[in-house]
């Protein structure tokens, strides 16, 4: 497909297949009375953590690896060492995890056999080369997202998987870590919207510049704003929809708002389409400050007897405070669920897949597609249209 081929369906099938699936409470309007409210409790998790593991941190520039390592804290993993250089970020880090010890250099947790685990957030183009020398010493790797910056890395990422039995799993925590996202995908499972044909993530953030390192702004070393906002992304449509294959229909990326910092992308979109659905995304680093928070992250899934929408951190327009709504409309109602107290399984699962070698938190092959389908997106991406 052409470029100009591309963009004309992403301008008209996608914005169709978006509008498809919203509900009316899409566009700001308030919860109606007519809404039934309930409050979700999700699958209960066991009090105490089933098991145990020893576990390290390498890398802080992202602070994602403070819910990365409370997650694994949470199934059981003993925080055992740090490695990192920067004063600042160990200070940060040791003031919410304790006195945790200071490795002299990554060889030495390498090297500790006790260690089962590597979790980390350096820089992004540096994770994959990071997972790789860690399933090279024996142990499985949690890498924050991106983890995978470019198709030359997956190629090694996917060998080094298959030669050495390890793990190199993904923190996609607008998943994972979100607990109307956990409890849309109970709902999915049950069928309560029949077999799911789409999804549509709007993922806008703020960029906060003053407080962003150099590195944010370098398309080198974040891998582009499909690789890397839209990594959480992929990863939904992969999860809800149930694909095991799935390919890029369409892409664009471009730099609208931000000459200052030629090396970055603050806009992005994409289709996909894969063996149980389509999926639709947007991301951009637009939120405005008046928001409240870093971003209106909305989630909407299609299926063929009702749809849910998501709104992960705020619900604007209503009285309903904080995160984590879920609308769901059936056959038979609309139904408002507060999804603030659904467990969140990630932690102990991913824990427990370590112990007994499986993929119940999450699905390596899987992982891996919603990696592959961000890179490739990212490389054909077109530029914007603006009329």
């Amino acid at each position: 497909m052409s470029g100009a081929d591309r963009r004309s369906f992403l301008q008209t099938a996608g914005v169709a297949g978006m509008f498809s699936a919203m509900s009316p409470l899409a566009f700001g309007q308030a919860a109606s009375a007519a809404v039934n409210h309930e409050v979700a409790k999700g699958t209960p998790l066991p009090e105490k953590p089933q098991h145990s593991i020893k576990f390290a941190v390498i890398g802080l520039d992202h602070a994602h690896i403070y819910s990365m390592t409370s997650a694994v804290q949470r199934g059981g993993g003993e925080l055992v060492a740090l490695y990192a250089s920067d004063p600042k970020q160990i200070a940060d880090f040791r003031s919410r995890f304790g006195d945790v010890k200071l490795a002299r250099s990554e060889a030495e947790i390498l090297n500790d056999k006790s260690i089962q685990l590597v979790a980390a957030a350096p820089i992004p183009d540096q994770r994959a080369p990071l997972g790789i020398r860690v399933m090279k010493a024996g142990k499985d790797y949690l890498s924050d997202k991106p983890a995978i910056t470019t198709l030359d890395q997956l190629i090694d990422v996917r060998r080094t998987i298959k030669e050495t039995g390890r793990k190199f799993a993904i923190m996609y925590s607008e998943r994972l870590e979100v607990r109307a996202a956990v409890y849309a995908g109970e709902l999915v499972q049950k069928g309560a919207i029949g077999r799911v044909i789409q999804t549509v993530n709007l993922a806008p953030h703020m960029v906060n510049a003053p407080s962003r390192p150099a590195w944010f702004f370098d398309k080198e070393k974040f891998g582009g704003i499909l690789t890397d906002i839209g990594s959480h992304q992929a990863d939904q449509f992969l999860y809800y929809t149930n694909s095991t294959k799935a390919k890029v229909v369409a892409a664009q990326t471009g730099n609208l708002a931000h000459p200052q910092y030629p090396k970055f992308e603050d806009f992005g979109d994409m289709m996909m389409a894969g063996n149980g659905g389509t999926g639709y995304v947007r991301v951009d680093w637009y939120t405005p400050k008046g928001l409240g928070t870093w971003g209106d992250g909305r989630l909407f899934i299609l299926g063929t007897d009702g749809y849910i929408e998501l709104r992960k951190n705020i619900n604007i327009a209503t009285d309903l405070s904080g995160g984590n709504h879920l609308y769901i409309v059936d056959q038979k109602q609309a139904r408002y669920i507060d999804c603030k107290e659904v467990p969140l399984p990630f932690g102990p699962q991913f824990v427990a897949d370590i112990v007994n070698r499986t993929e119940i938190a999450q699905n390596q092959e899987q992982a891996l597609l919603a990696a592959e389908l961000v890179l490739t997106a990212q490389k054909n991406a077109t530029p914007p249209v603006i009329a």
